[in-house]
């Protein structure tokens, strides 16, 4: 695999931004890497930060760059700061450079597939909530979308938050949180009214986490919208030793086409 910290200019949100790209590479001679390449353009994974974190987070706390490597996949890295992925009511328009910035400039520096079934989105706790809230609102974007303990129930989460001035500064009126699009809830509710193609979805979340009851929640809401779902839960706590593993997981998971 090719490293390469990207600092680059964006538009939307009118500053310098940062993100991590990892890119396959064919080697002959390099010990320990298992090395794929499927085509000219790369299948991508977006790969999502938490709350507290930034673009370098997955590479300094697992082996993302090596497990990616057996599967051929690229993995783009972007820093979003504490934004939850959203166009705040006070600050940056985050989800516009998430959504529709980042993947047009990434596209433009890097070999990468345009193509839905070769694109998927994954992320941790608040990047779980961001995957979801991507795969969920650009089901025609995306195959696939994995959540690791994420915080998607973020009407709740909000709410009740004993320091909430970031999400007064993201959402503004918390009470118009629930219905809106920024609301995972309601985004499935649309997805299953308007019988659109709905990407593959893996939720996992360890029994120990704080945000535990908030994913089975949201787990029985796609259940009874008859929302296909890959969900999994074990003891575990939000810690890196849990992701580690499971982001191991959704790479075997994701639905590289088999023509590849």
């Amino acid at each position: 695999m090719a490293f390469m910290d990207c600092h680059f200019y964006s538009e939307a949100l009118g500053v310098s931004v940062s993100m991590y790209v990892v890119v396959p590479q064919i080697t002959q001679s390099q010990i320990g890497m298992d090395s794929k390449i499927h085509g000219k353009k790369h299948p991508t994974l977006y790969l999502l930060h938490g709350l507290s974190d930034d673009h370098t987070i997955w590479l300094r706390r697992t082996s993302i760059e090596r497990y990616a490597s057996g599967r051929g996949i690229a993995v783009v890295m972007p820093a979003v700061n504490r934004s939850f992925y959203t166009d705040m009511a006070y600050g940056y328009k985050y989800w516009t450079f998430v959504s529709e910035e980042l993947p047009a400039l990434a596209r433009s520096f890097f070999p990468l597939a345009e193509e839905r079934e070769l694109n998927y989105v994954a992320g941790l706790s608040m990047g779980g909530y961001g995957a979801m809230k991507l795969a969920l609102t650009h089901p025609d974007r995306f195959a696939a979308a994995a959540s690791l303990s994420g915080a998607l129930d973020l009407g709740r989460f909000a709410r009740e938050q004993v320091r909430n001035d970031d999400f007064k500064l993201i959402y503004g009126d918390l009470s118009r949180i629930e219905g809106s699009e920024n609301d995972l809830f309601h985004l499935a509710d649309q997805l299953a009214a308007n019988n659109a193609e709905t990407p593959q979805l893996y939720q996992c979340c360890g029994t120990e986490d704080f945000l535990y009851e908030d994913n089975v929640r949201f787990r029985e809401h796609l259940r009874k919208l008859s929302i296909e779902l890959t969900y999994e839960e074990e003891p575990g706590e939000h810690e890196w030793g849990y992701w580690d593993r499971k982001i191991q997981k959704v790479l075997q998971w994701l639905p590289l086409p088999a023509n590849l």
